[in-house]
């Protein structure tokens, strides 16, 4: 073992090589699953000929990653808690490469589904690997490494939409899955090769009580969200899924109050800095995905429109891949102000930096360059954000609690999402212009779109500003990671 290795709590010293790999394999690890969620996009429209199936019953493709990821997530999350998040982050890509196999080798709708939900099992590697980091790196590199990890869900999405219509435009589709796959593979044996075991566990007894009335909860909540508007928003199906969602989550609260051993600790979810975080994270999902249904729109409506762009969905792409890397590099500035100034005053900084994106784009969306130049600010918004959300939560939890803890945050912003798709949808649909016989989205219905983006992110601000000022909270790792410094122990022995 290097003499590198074997400092790293000395302060202002460099890096241990080990650590630098783990914080890149598991970053890579973050991409390849955020890959996942975009990878179907492109294939959308052609899903119903691909597949025999309506265009309502393909949705599911898509409905079906949603759902397993929210069950996944929060339950995954505290399993590694339990028994070793690098475990749980392994059996996570396992999970994805299955369904990724099993998708590719789809003719039909029931195995695509299958597959797909599959995949969304796999949604806990983010929130686990940010759970290692803590554990196992020295505190100087903590900040950094986790605005890197978080920021990989948005890199992976801009960075995999271009790659996914590329490969629609050019080969069969199913070629898309067998990449997911592949890629999945390199993951999990670079996981296993390089990525050393959390010592830190909690123990105990699962809470299979909690995690069922948690997943059907949020089941029926997710239903009713992202089918509403197909199935109605005042329909006999949606009312009753809405008012199961209620029932079965305030039962699950009470129940999980009354546990010894809860899925979810609701008395540490309910400290100021853990629930004003998770709420602006609601928000801030909300504000995210708001422009990921925006300006796809945009940029593919006829110019006929006049204000429609007419391009094509590899051009899309194209569009919004600058913002992943914004998203990374900013991870960066992102760490230095957190440790500067605090992840709250980040956050801060980070949701008004979305909202002026969304501000600009109201007044600027009749060009490509206008697009990109928007897009890479409200993904410069993102980087400081998502940075800061790992650090709030990490530094209001105990280090046995953060994998479940942080699968909650993750399910937050998804749950944000959710929200923006149903409302973004209603907005689009009633607010048209007629086009040929056809009704298209108008352009004020974008803007009204933009407008609550902006307010959404502007709440996020008013929110993180009720969050408890501390200045460096994620220095509770300890200053040597117990793995690491296992094997500096060893080293020198």
């Amino acid at each position: 073992m290097s003499d590198a290795l074997a400092r790293p709590a000395e302060a202002g010293s460099s890096a241990p090589p080990r650590s630098n790999a783990v914080v890149a394999v598991l970053a890579f690890a973050g991409i390849v699953v955020s890959l996942m969620q975009t990878l179907v996009i492109p294939i959308i429209p052609e899903l119903p000929k691909y597949l025999n199936a309506s265009a309502s019953n393909t949705a599911w493709a898509v409905t079906a990653t949603l759902l397993a990821a929210a069950v996944a997530t929060p339950v995954v999350g505290r399993l590694g808690d339990m028994f070793g998040k690098r475990r749980m982050l392994l059996t996570s890509i396992v999970l994805l490469v299955s369904g990724s196999i099993v998708c590719a080798l789809a003719d039909s709708l029931v195995p695509m589904v299958i597959g797909r939900a599959l995949q969304g099992l796999a949604a806990a590697v983010v929130p686990l690997g940010i759970s290692i980091m803590r554990d196992v790196l020295p505190s100087d590199r903590l900040a950094g490494s986790t605005a890197l990890m978080s920021a990989s869900l948005g890199v992976g999405g801009a960075l995999g939409l271009p790659s996914a219509a590329f490969i629609a435009d050019h080969y069969n589709w199913h070629i898309l899955f067998w990449t997911s796959a592949v890629l999945g593979a390199v993951s999990f044996l670079l996981v296993l090769l390089i990525v050393p075991e959390s010592k830190v566990r909690t123990g105990g007894r699962f809470d299979l009580v909690g995690s069922l009335g948690l997943s059907a909860g949020l089941v029926s909540l997710l239903l009713a969200i992202s089918k509403g508007s197909d199935w109605g928003w005042t329909s006999a199906t949606t009312l009753v899924l809405g008012v199961a969602a209620v029932v079965i989550l305030l039962s699950w609260g009470w129940y999980e109050l009354r546990s010894p051993q809860p899925l979810v600790d609701l008395r540490t979810t309910a400290k100021p800095q853990v629930l004003f975080t998770n709420l602006a994270s609601i928000a801030l999902g909300f504000s995210m995905f708001a422009m990921s249904l925006v300006l796809p729109q945009l940029l593919q409506l006829p110019a006929q429109t006049g204000y429609g762009l007419g391009k094509s969905m590899l051009t899309v792409g194209l569009v919004l891949a600058p913002q992943g890397l914004v998203m990374m590099a900013m991870s960066a500035v992102s760490a230095g102000v957190t440790k500067a100034k605090g992840p709250k005053v980040t956050l801060m900084i980070g949701a008004l930096i979305v909202a002026s994106g969304y501000a600009l784009n109201i007044l600027l969306m009749s060009e490509v360059w206008h697009l990109i130049l928007v897009s890479c600010i409200i993904g410069a918004g993102v980087g400081f954000t998502y940075g800061a959300l790992p650090a709030l939560i990490m530094g209001a939890v105990d280090p046995s609690q953060t994998g479940a803890a942080n699968s909650l945050n993750t399910l937050m912003r998804s749950l944000g999402t959710s929200f923006a798709s149903a409302i973004a949808g209603v907005i689009l649909a009633q607010m048209t212009t007629d086009f040929g016989g056809s009704a298209l989205p108008s352009e004020n219905g974008f803007k009204v779109v933009m407008a609550i983006g902006a307010g959404a992110a502007l709440l996020a601000f008013f929110l993180a500003t009720l969050i408890p000022a501390r200045r460096t909270p994620v220095t509770d790792a300890p200053a040597a990671a117990p793995a690491l410094a296992d094997e500096v122990s060893e080293a020198k022995a």
